[in-house]
């Protein structure tokens, strides 16, 4: 399992040029990082990944460079990179056609020229929409120093009217990697059933990760239509999950001997990064096979996407959570609710449980640094709100306040540190605080992450779940590779993988979004 961790976790590619959402310069007030600041005092942006020398804005040519590298950045793998005889044949997609494909094509393959419903190779979508007039802009993504706006344009997703696989002869395999999240029914059973309109019949599960394709006892599961038509009503994953796996090379050899031509995966970055290794180890073999990322973080942490899917029924799901901790402390003498969710690296689910619920007083997230104690800290403010309101309510990212907590060397399977227990520690820090003072207070604490974790989508996460298996599929139907499927600005687009698994995404203590948050709150700086 170590091997496959290993390819998840390498070295982070240098990123302090880049943006959350793929821009090169970021000058945000109070969240400029040394390496920012250097950027914005040189005038100088270095191309993505360190792969290309520096741009020098002085260049009056700097503009149409940095499109033709994003261009190169954003260009997806395609069968034809490495097979250039490989003919596309009329797609076998078509709403026109509403029974299932014969498994005969004596006529050839079913094609409505006339169906309007294809996505031409060369749409695009527009990355950015946002056109700031100054770098001091709340949330200003910039790539120069005067914020100049350039079009940054990528791949529509959809099905295409030209396909590079017959279906009859694709052997299709599905698998689940990392933790629960809600919607991971849902993204099987439509891939299922939109492999299936495109005429494929052979379509297996493979069970408990990339664990799957290494374990003898662990055998694959025959999926159709008929087995997966009702599992969107429960929460979990029909095909369980786990995290690690084995070497790539360990990998393809049992895609090969299985006869796996294509390869779906949903999961997070570090998923994410094990199926570029997959693609690539299948280029390198001159394999014809088709890999597409689908990607499942509840803590909606992937670079460039409007949002994951899981997100938005995690932020419903919290505000159960939250509610409670406020009838508990509203009830309770001098009551304190303390309320932990998800969130290694980013705030995103308590920033936006807090300002949906309008319960809470202070939220803590790991972007955003915060004392503890002292005249401007976390317990002078909770004594405030005391004395005040007689109650207050605490919400926290799992990955807050991680200075305050002893460091181990300790990983998980995927390769991630393993956290200390932040929302256990400012309990009894709050505890032992007020004690201290002499001021009597009732904590209760509640951690409900896998509570929030287990159970099934909502709606709004059920037509994401929905749109984004069906387009993994016309993707690699497509010929495309080593991709992956989100939403950007409404609109549907692939990625390459390597550019949403650089880094998590944060959310941006100068964003307009943080700023409600703190609105909402009415909470202090802590610091």
């Amino acid at each position: 399992m170590e091997a496959l961790s290993r390819a998840i976790t390498a070295p982070k590619l240098p990123l302090h040029e880049r943006t959350s959402n793929g821009s090169y310069f970021r000058l945000a007030r109070r969240s400029l990082r040394p390496s920012s600041r250097r950027i914005a005092e040189t005038g100088r942006v270095f191309a993505c990944q360190g792969q290309n020398p520096a741009i020098e804005f002085s260049d009056p040519d700097w503009k149409s460079k940095f499109r033709k590298d994003f261009e190169r950045r954003f260009n997806i793998p395609h069968i034809t990179d490495i097979f250039d005889d490989a003919e596309p044949i009329p797609s076998t997609f078509s709403l026109k056609m509403r029974t299932p494909v014969s498994e005969v094509y004596a006529g050839g393959y079913p094609s409505d020229e006339e169906w309007h419903g294809y996505i031409n190779n060369n749409d695009r979508v527009l990355l950015k929409v946002i056109n700031y007039s100054s770098p001091t802009s709340a949330g200003a993504e910039c790539i120069d120093p005067n914020c100049t706006w350039v079009e940054q344009w990528v791949h529509r997703a959809g099905p295409r009217e030209k396909i590079y696989f017959k279906p009859e002869a694709v052997k299709a395999a599905i698998v689940t990697c990392g933790g629960l999240c809600p919607g991971l029914n849902d993204v099987i059973r439509h891939i299922v059933i939109t492999l299936e309109n495109y005429g494929v019949r052979k379509i297996v599960g493979i069970p408990f990760g990339y664990r799957g394709f290494s374990e003898k006892s662990l055998t694959e599961m025959q999926l159709s239509r008929k087995v997966v038509q009702n599992i969107h009503l429960s929460g979990g994953s029909l095909l369980g999950v786990s995290r690690g796996g084995p070497e790539v090379s360990e990998i393809v050899d049992n895609m090969e001997e299985r006869g796996i031509n294509m390869l779906f995966v949903l999961g997070g970055n570090g998923t994410h990064a094990g199926a570029n290794a997959i693609h690539n180890e299948c280029r390198k073999r001159k394999l014809r096979v088709a890999v597409v990322g689908v990607p499942k973080t509840i803590d909606n942490d992937i670079l460039l996407m409007d949002k994951t899917f899981g997100f938005d029924t995690a932020v419903e799901e919290a505000q159960r959570a939250i509610n409670s901790a406020y009838i508990e402390a509203h009830s309770a003498y001098h009551g304190v609710g303390i309320v932990k969710l998800m969130g290694r690296d980013s705030g995103f689910i308590a920033m936006h449980a807090a300002l949906a619920s309008g319960q809470v007083d202070i939220c803590l997230i790991p972007e955003v640094p915060f004392n503890l104690h002292g005249p401007h800290g976390v317990l002078m403010h909770l004594k405030y709100l005391i004395e005040t309101k007689g109650s207050a309510v605490v919400c926290v990212a799992e990955g807050a306040g991680q200075s305050f907590l002893e460091r181990t060397n300790a990983k998980d399977a995927s390769g991630n540190n393993v956290l200390g227990d932040f929302g256990v520690h400012i309990q009894q820090e709050t505890k032992k605080y007020f004690k201290e003072i002499g001021v009597p207070v009732d904590v209760k604490y509640i951690d409900p992450t896998y509570m929030i974790r287990a159970i099934r989508a909502n709606a709004s996460d059920g037509i994401l779940c929905t749109v984004l298996g069906q387009n993994a599929v016309h993707g690699a139907f497509a010929g495309y590779s080593g991709i992956t499927v989100g939403i950007c600005n409404t609109h549907y687009v692939y990625f390459p993988i390597p550019e949403v698994i650089s880094h998590p995404r944060a959310v941006d203590p100068n964003s307009r979004m943080w700023h409600r948050c703190l609105t909402s709150t009415g909470q202090p700086d802590f610091v």
